[in-house]
């Protein structure tokens, strides 16, 4: 198995990260042999290290690329969606059941406690998280949906909490009804909005929230 015939270098990349998060997903970072994922993808080793320096380097390529994908759903929904909508959209998800690929994080996470070659892409992934979900909450400040008082960074550290609590608890360990959380999380939105402010849902964006970057 060599390069495939036809298929550019970027389509090669996207072959090899999605065979990758299937095959951590089934397999765990431990069980999972870089030869594992250059079969999957059907590609030679060789091929697969032209892309990626490492196994953990593949990891965290995964996660990333699985996050912008859930990213550009979100915006090919509704593109003009406020900053606030876009966190309260993600937030609605948090307690769904989830494909395997959703536990991506938590699987880096573990490995990261005993595997320094996994902590640092790690540790950079989740600061990478945190500046982004920070410049959606300055952006929703800037429209005066958020209480400007609020640390933006204090807003994402909430927001990652929330996010890795829902994988470590899937739906079903404890289902809660969606419009139930959708209350709960809207009465957080409203709590942290500036003092007689409109209501998130209704208040009309100005700017847009800020999408993924690219890596």
């Amino acid at each position: 198995m060599g390069r495939i015939a036809g298929v550019t270098a970027a389509e090669t990349r996207d072959r090899l990260l999605r065979a990758a998060a299937d095959v951590f997903a089934e397999r765990g970072y431990d069980g999972t042999r870089v030869a594992d994922i250059a079969a999957a993808a059907g590609v030679s080793n060789g091929a697969l290290y032209a892309h990626f320096g490492s196994k953990a380097e593949l990891l965290v390529a995964a996660l990333r690329a699985y996050a912008r994908r859930l990213l550009a759903d979100l915006f090919a929904d509704d593109p003009d969606r406020s900053a606030t909508g876009l966190l309260l959209a993600i937030g609605r998800q948090l307690p769904q059941r989830r494909d395997a690929r959703g536990y991506l994080l938590v699987e880096a996470l573990v490995t990261a406690r005993r595997d320094t070659d996994v902590a640092g892409p790690t540790r950079d992934y989740v600061g990478e998280r945190a500046d982004w979900i920070a410049g959606l909450a300055r952006v929703a400040q800037g429209d005066g949906e958020l209480d400007p008082a609020l640390s933006p960074e204090a807003v994402a550290h909430f927001c990652l909490l929330l996010a890795l609590g829902s994988a470590l608890v899937p739906p079903d360990m404890h289902t809660v009804a969606e419009a139930e959380w959708a209350a709960l999380l809207g009465r957080v939105v409203t709590g942290l909005a500036p003092a007689e402010s409109s209501p998130p849902e209704t208040a009309p964006p100005q700017n847009s929230a800020p999408r993924e970057s690219t890596p």
